[in-house]
């Protein structure tokens, strides 16, 4: 059997790295497209050396346009990737342009599509993330879930064929590279930070980057936060953009910033940190799988469960809520819809039948 692998973004690069692992322990021949959605090397390059993935054969080094336009430069240029390749089953993941436009072009070419991280919804259809969720589910041929509430959502818009809740991913990644990221303490050393004594936050999204009035609220909540508890921000390049466009550049002074770091790093921080600040989805599961409370910058999440087991704490980009929300934080209970560590080596067993 031969699969091709669609990626494009940082946590695709992460979920693939646990995935590709159990496919090289088969028979399947895997070739990966990346279709340079992240293309400099802090958010790219960096997490195929980390984390072992294999080269891709093909980058299609589509970025750096509008959604429209990005999607559809993808679409046409995966096309004739599949054309060339000829794969038995086109393997997507979680809710990118690159998931999108891999689901579109072997929807196109009937050739079987897997959605990994299926069923997921924020009911937010603002949100680009959501509509590309819910188009690449509603042509997909095997819908891998990694919660219950996920399947719950299929079957809600009519879905139940193919659909299989196989636990979380990410959590095998976690679990894989949890214990390298332990031994990489030289960024909490580097930034002068100890062991639960300072906050970690990303913010990247563009509902929060591109308004003046959400980033500057945001901004002003971490500084808050920082008189407190030192805080780390990891500076995306779209925000930074934003920070200088806003004439918020001063302000961020006063925290610790830092390129993009690579996944290890990131891992070493968010594993140490007194809690984290993010308006990522995937960051949000992370802290979760490192037992380390979430405050959430939006309005809703797709990850609920986190939410009701308490780890999580929906804040939008209201100061006061994001300060309370830090000082509150406080651990919840477990979750055991997630799975226990082996939902890669389950797709791919369900794949190969």
């Amino acid at each position: 059997m031969k699969v091709v692998t669609v990626i494009g973004a940082r946590p695709q690069f992460i979920k693939a790295a646990a995935v590709s692992s159990s496919l090289a322990k088969t028979k399947v021949d895997e070739v990966i497209l990346h279709t340079g959605q992240h293309y400099d090397w802090n958010m790219s390059d960096v997490f195929f050396e980390e984390l072992g993935i294999p080269a891709p054969k093909y980058n299609l080094r589509v970025n750096a346009s509008t959604h429209g336009g990005m999607t559809g430069r993808m679409l046409e240029k995966i096309e004739k990737t599949l054309l060339t390749e000829k794969p038995d089953v086109v393997l997507v993941y979680g809710d990118t342009n690159s998931t999108l436009a891999g689901a579109l072009a072997a929807s196109k070419l009937h050739i079987p599509i897997a959605h990994i991280e299926a069923g997921l919804r924020s009911f937010n259809r603002k949100m680009p993330e959501e509509i590309n969720r819910i188009l690449t589910d509603h042509i997909s041929t095997f819908l891998f879930v990694p919660t219950y509430a996920g399947v719950q959502n299929l079957k809600n818009e009519g879905i139940y064929k193919g659909v299989h809740h196989t636990g979380d991913v990410m959590y095998d990644a976690t679990l894989i590279f949890g214990a390298l990221a332990g031994k990489k303490m030289e960024i909490i050393k580097n930034l002068g930070l100890k062991k639960d004594g300072y906050c970690l936050a990303t913010v990247h999204r563009a509902e929060n980057t591109d308004d003046p009035n959400k980033l500057s609220s945001i901004v002003e909540a971490l500084c808050r936060v920082n008189e407190y508890f030192p805080v780390v921000l990891p500076l995306h390049p779209r925000t930074k953009k934003m920070v200088n466009a806003f004439g918020l550049k001063n302000m961020l002074t006063k925290l610790r910033l830092t390129d993009p770091l690579s996944y290890l790093d990131m891992v070493g921080l968010e594993k140490n940190s007194r809690a984290i600040i993010t308006d990522s989805g995937g960051i949000q599961k992370e802290a979760y799988f490192h037992g380390v409370p979430c405050i959430t910058l939006r309005e809703e999440t797709e990850w609920t469960e986190t939410v009701r087991a308490g780890w999580n704490t929906i804040a939008g980009s209201d100061v006061n809520k994001i300060v309370n929300a830090v000082h509150d934080a406080r651990k919840g209970v477990p979750i055991t819809e997630f799975g226990t560590g082996k939902a890669s080596q389950k797709i791919v067993s369900l794949l190969s039948k």
